[in-house]
């Protein structure tokens, strides 16, 4: 589930990190590494349950209705369609996401403010409307509700951006791409597989995982003689003027170009340059690919790398 996009951009953290405070010390660096990935992780399963906890809000607010002084009639016969929902009976008896809850325990026991607004939203939704007017009792019924909701709803609410940035640090370049993997696994459950459905490992292999680490490393071992050869095609600019972050995501990019065969060089200058749109400055993704593009050049010409 952690991809390589997500691994890259916690690397150039970590090691912008690193350059600022002038500190190498790569068994905490690889430790603050392998913590990061894993909370990423962890907010994969803190937005599935959250899908639980609006259900569970709901049937606590029917059967609060019914025990009012005075109940209406429709506080007595409230629409329990989505409380009957197959899809998000199947998620709550999930045994990888109880298992999961149960050693790293996090709620939203604390955000119930917010759930009863996200729930309010969701209810009076065109979806919830089309949702309930339908007979259907089908799962695929059930579960398309869910992703929709999911989707269209929890995804655009900024208070989530609000409330998952201040429960973690680590959580504010993970959103977006997190999210996408919840909508990933919510079309990939089967009704069949009960509650032995799999959800998305923490990395789809070891690569990833060897991938991350090595980097890393590359990144730090490596670094001075990296940023030699990035002096020499830099020399024309004063080099309090070259941002800090622009001088890290160069010095990982080579690492990834000369240590990593596999990966083509395209594909790799493509995601740095994309790294550096989102977290330098304006005009760093053309300056970082002018001088990438001149040390990728030098780097065939002397045999460094031989890859397209």
């Amino acid at each position: 589930m952690i991809n390589r996009v997500l691994i890259r951009i916690r690397v150039v953290q970590i090691l912008f990190s690193c350059s600022h405070s002038e500190t190498t010390d790569l068994r905490k660096a690889e430790s603050e590494l392998m913590l990061s990935l894993q909370k990423s992780y962890d907010l994969y399963f803190y937005l599935l349950s959250l899908m639980v906890e609006l259900t569970n809000t709901y049937a606590q607010r029917v059967d609060s209705r019914k025990s009012k002084l005075l109940p209406t009639k429709e506080d007595m016969s409230p629409n329990i369609k989505l409380l009957n929902n197959k899809f998000i009976s199947q998620l709550s008896q999930n045994t990888e996401l109880i298992k999961y809850l149960n050693d790293r325990p996090f709620s939203w026991a604390e955000h119930d403010a917010f759930i009863r607004n996200l729930l309010d939203n969701i209810l009076n939704s065109d979806i919830y409307k089309e949702y309930i007017e339908n007979q259907s009792q089908e799962y695929t019924d059930d579960r398309e509700f869910w992703r929709k909701v999911f989707k269209q709803i929890i995804c655009t609410t900024e208070d989530l951006y609000s409330i998952l940035e201040d429960e973690s640090l680590y959580w504010n370049d993970d959103i977006e791409i997190i999210q996408s993997f919840v909508l990933k696994t919510i079309k990939r459950f089967d009704e069949n597989k009960g509650t032995e459905q799999e959800l998305l490992p923490m990395f789809k292999d070891e690569t990833d995982k060897e991938f991350a680490v090595k980097l890393l490393r590359e990144s730090l071992f490596n670094g001075k003689e990296y940023r030699e050869l990035i002096d020499k095609y830099t020399k024309n600019w004063e080099s309090e003027r070259i941002a800090l972050m622009d001088m890290v995501i160069m010095q990982i990019a080579i690492a990834e170009i000369i240590e990593f065969p596999s990966i083509p060089i395209s594909v790799s200058l493509n995601e740095y340059i994309d790294i550096a749109k989102s977290y330098s400055t304006i005009k760093s993704a053309s300056f970082i690919n002018g001088i990438l593009d001149a040390i990728v050049k030098e780097l065939k010409e002397e045999k460094k790398i031989i890859k397209k």
